[in-house]
Parts: C-alpha cells; sequence; structure tokens
C-alpha cells in the first residue's frame, strides 16, 4: 500500500514538473540569463522555461526560443523578455499567452494558440500593447532613458 502511495505522489510530481515548462532554449549566444523566482542563471541551449520568468541579453547576447505551441521568440542584445503568462492545452489548443518586453527588440514568429484565437496571445511594451492575430512580426521597446 505504502508503494503504491509513493508511486502516485511520484508521478504527481512528475505531472507537475513538466506542467511548469512552457518552452525551451534553442539558440544562446553571448551572454543571456533567465531570472526566476529570484535567482540568476545562465541560459544554455536546452534550458526549459516557465511561466514568470524572465530572460534577459547582454551586449553581445542574443536568445531564440521556442515555447510549446511551437511560437518562436528572438531576443537580441540589450533585451529583457518577461513570460508574464501561458497557458497551452495541447489538445484543443487552446490558452493564453502574455509576454513583456521591457526593452530592447524581439522577433516573434506565433504558434498555435494565436492561430486558434485571435486574443490568446498580447506583447506589451512600456508604451503599447500589441495583439498577436497568427503573423510574425518584430517589435522594439526603448530602454528607458
Amino acid at each position: 500500500m505504502l508503494r503504491a502511495m509513493l508511486a502516485v505522489l511520484v508521478a504527481l510530481t512528475a505531472s507537475l514538473t513538466c506542467a511548469a515548462e512552457i518552452g525551451q532554449v534553442k539558440i544562446s549566444k553571448g551572454t543571456v540569463t533567465i531570472e526566476r523566482a529570484g535567482q540568476s542563471m545562465p541560459a544554455s541551449v536546452g534550458t526549459r522555461l516557465q511561466t514568470a520568468d524572465v530572460v534577459t541579453t547582454g551586449n553581445d547576447g542574443s536568445v531564440g526560443i521556442t515555447m510549446t505551441d511551437d511560437s518562436l521568440l528572438s531576443a537580441g542584445p540589450n533585451s529583457v523578455l518577461a513570460l508574464d503568462r501561458y497557458d497551452f492545452d495541447d489538445v484543443t489548443s487552446a490558452g493564453r499567452f502574455d509576454t513583456s518586453l521591457r526593452k530592447g527588440t524581439l522577433a516573434v514568429v506565433s504558434g498555435r494558440l494565436a492561430k486558434q484565437s485571435r486574443d490568446a496571445m498580447t506583447v506589451r511594451t512600456p508604451s503599447a500593447v500589441l495583439g498577436v492575430r497568427g503573423t510574425e512580426f518584430v517589435v522594439s521597446a526603448g530602454n528607458g532613458r
């Protein structure tokens, strides 16, 4: 009985860990870090991302990210990108994706979420909110000066 309960607990823990993963770093050049829960870590290729992660690139940095809905995000040098909210149902392609480009540049090729629902994906900058409508775009945000 104890072994069965332990197996269920391990399975639940594993599923919660997988559920937290929303994408991964596919390309990382130069200085790229991820801030998660107040801790900073290098964003090397293969690093799994979670909701509320903040990805930062240095003067020499750039990063390519693939989300679980197949959205592609590419941030250039001196960028700060916050993955604010991400809910995605792999079966129905329904959900929500909100991100904030605090500074720098971001290129986006939207994935299944934005194609499923016109209001499913937004990108915020310090001066605008972009509603993604199943397309490709590039956005730049000032550095706050």
